[in-house]
């Protein structure tokens, strides 16, 4: 073994050391990512995904090679580890790699776009912040249009910093909008009572809002 001196780069990840803290990226490997895709026209996209966009497995055509659609994907699931506002976009994409048509690449190439116009977005990690641990979660009700099952979605903040984020479609379809949110509610607060316990075994102190 060998000191490697400071961490600034690991497994795609970029590491900046600031004042002020931690900045995690992945510019280069996303940069790698769109060139994979050959995507060479330069037109951008502010979102990463069309609002209210429902896909399903009957619109479009089926492609002749989807292999290039999955190995995408397979990328852009690992660029979510430091870019949570892929990860809803991603689990959209990620439900069709064994059936996938033309309207689930169009997609995913508007996911490139906007990764192209914002590859050098991150997470900071301060080092000022408090020790504050809070969550946020909400769902919606019956939108995958497929099986009518609702989406779970969440994200955990140490103080300012984002530290945990989760996109995932329920496991049940629920009857009223109620019972997603109450789903949704019991996913995030098993998630940060494992945080919680990681938290004091580390001999943090500080408080935890549900």
């Amino acid at each position: 073994m060998k000191d490697l001196g400071p961490l600034q780069y690991f497994l795609g990840i970029e590491v900046a050391s600031f004042p002020k803290g931690y900045f995690l990226s992945q510019a280069k490997y996303a940069n790698e990512v769109i060139h994979h895709a050959r995507l060479t026209n330069t037109k951008l996209s502010d979102t990463p995904i069309e609002l209210n966009v429902k896909l399903n497995t009957t619109d479009g055509v089926p492609l002749d090679d989807p292999t290039l659609y999955c190995e995408l994907v397979g990328c852009l699931v690992y660029l979510t580890v430091t870019r949570p506002d892929l990860a809803y976009a991603v689990h959209v994409i990620s439900q069709f790699v064994s059936a996938t048509r033309s309207t689930h690449w169009a997609t995913l190439l508007r996911i490139l776009r906007y990764l192209r116009s914002t590859i050098f977005q991150g997470l900071l990690f301060s080092s000022t912040s408090s020790l504050d641990l809070v969550a946020y979660a909400d769902a919606d009700w019956a939108g995958d249009v497929n099986d009518r099952k609702s989406t779970s979605g969440f994200c955990m903040f140490l103080g300012d910093s984002l530290i945990f984020w989760k996109s995932k479609k329920q496991t049940v379809v629920v009857r009223s909008t109620a019972e997603a949110e109450y789903r949704v509610m019991a996913h995030a607060t098993v998630e940060i009572v494992w945080l919680r316990i990681s938290y004091l075994r580390l001999g943090i102190s500080g408080t935890l809002y549900k």
